[in-house]
């Protein structure tokens, strides 16, 4: 069964950090966008980072920029997303997802791109 799955979410003070990770089922890692996006509640869902897994085109959402990375690890079909300085308004739940097999990763900011994904883990900052 192809899919993706986060884990990594908890609950730390503002100021804190921690780091998900995302690793893929059954899909293969090259040559695809893989992609962190945040829902809090009562908002709609929004892009934090993305990348092309053959490398390169990091991308991030201002908000987090400076605070959060997005990295890969080929050999264990995993994606990380790095978050730093947490701050409260970063309280949300964190989903990866993985698009088709595509040529370059231009677009892997588009969340259109996007057809597998996880369940989501749960970040909370308090303040």
């Amino acid at each position: 069964q192809d899919q993706v799955m986060e884990s990594g979410g908890g609950s730390v003070q503002a100021g804190g950090s921690l780091k998900l990770s995302c690793v893929m089922h059954g899909i293969p890692f090259s040559s695809r966008c893989m992609g962190w996006f945040r829902q809090a509640p009562g908002k709609e869902r929004e892009a934090v980072a993305s990348m092309y897994t053959d490398g390169g085109h990091e991308n991030y959402a201002d908000p987090v920029k400076g605070r959060f990375t997005i990295s890969r690890d080929p050999a264990k079909k995993m994606v990380y997303l790095q978050m730093n300085s947490l701050k409260p308004e970063d309280t949300a739940l964190y989903s990866c997802a993985a698009s088709p097999w595509i040529t370059g990763g231009d677009k892997c900011y588009l969340e259109e791109y996007y057809i597998h994904w996880g369940q989501g883990t749960q970040v909370t900052v308090s303040s």
